[in-house]
């Protein structure tokens, strides 16, 4: 990472319900202006640190400064992950771990103070994780266009039938899926709704998507790993119950698909870069939130 010659503004983004943590916030943006670092928060985050300091809102601020940290939940992460990837920056992202998993804000508060010293120093590792970008199509006029770090879901309504999807990869076939919903994953979502629905875990260092179905009718569909750098498109067949079908977006927004429209996912342009501690592997976080060889 670039060292502190190049570094000069910081971002403090928080949990919107993270509770009296006001102090917290104002020792980290005293901890960095003492390092002659200018503080920014967004504007939440600025109800909870104080009227004293510096904000801006959100959609701004990833693009504003050189380095957000985020003090909250694999949520907060990914809402932020997707906010820098459709600003075209990229800003990396240290996430310290408020939430209730925290496979990405891996990082623990007490390790903080350490890791900011060796972002200033430029020794901090830094990944970099691939993102997707998410059309939705009516025909050939784009609807809406988003880019996510874990995953597109396409399911059904609370009440509706299962879904009756045509998927292709390159403009090939590849199967018509009977399910209760469709997920599209990256190697980073792997671990999120993809695992929850019998998916594999994918190594965030293998470029490659994982098209996992959700109870599927046909119990031999299932779960796919694809090149990263496939297009893959999704469309509901015209003889599904299409009134209650969803597109969601990183598990935070979702907006109906009607029977007419279509879901085009390929790779962003734009990446995560996300400020990881040194002495963690991938598999210790794996261990640590799966809670594996515990009894």
């Amino acid at each position: 990472m670039s060292s502190t010659s190049t570094l000069s503004r910081v971002g403090v983004v928080a949990k919107p319900d993270l509770g009296d943590c006001g102090d917290l916030l104002d020792t980290l943006a005293a901890w960095l202006e003492t390092r002659g670092l200018s503080v920014v928060f967004d504007e939440q985050s600025a109800q909870l640190a104080g009227p004293r300091h510096q904000r801006m809102p959100a959609d701004l601020l990833v693009a504003a400064v050189d380095l957000i940290v985020l003090l909250g939940g694999d949520g907060t992460l990914l809402l932020t992950a997707d906010r820098v990837a459709m600003a075209g920056a990229r800003t990396p992202i240290l996430g310290v771990n408020f939430g209730s998993l925290g496979f990405l804000t891996e990082v623990r508060l007490p390790e903080l103070y350490d890791i900011l010293e060796s972002v200033l120093a430029g020794t901090a590792r830094i990944d970099e994780r691939a993102m997707l970008r998410v059309e939705i199509l009516d025909g050939d006029r784009l609807v809406q266009d988003v880019c996510v770090l874990n995953d597109v879901v396409i399911t059904r309504g609370a009440l509706s039938r299962m879904t009756d999807l045509s998927v292709s990869v390159n403009d090939q076939f590849v199967a018509r899926f009977k399910a209760d919903g469709l997920i599209v994953a990256t190697a980073t979502g792997s671990t999120a709704y993809n695992l929850s629905a019998g998916g594999p875990i994918v190594h965030p260092g293998v470029d490659a998507l994982v098209l996992t179905p959700i109870a599927p009718h046909t119990l031999t569909n299932r779960p796919v790993v694809i090149p990263v750098n496939s297009t893959v498109v999704i469309h509901p067949l015209p003889n599904a119950d299409h009134q209650d079908v969803f597109v969601t977006f990183d598990g935070q927004v979702g907006h109906p698909l009607p029977p007419d429209h279509h879901v085009r996912v390929t790779r962003a342009t734009q990446s995560l870069r996300l400020v990881r501690p040194t002495a963690r592997s991938y598999y210790e976080v794996l261990r640590e939130k799966l809670k594996w060889a515990e009894r």
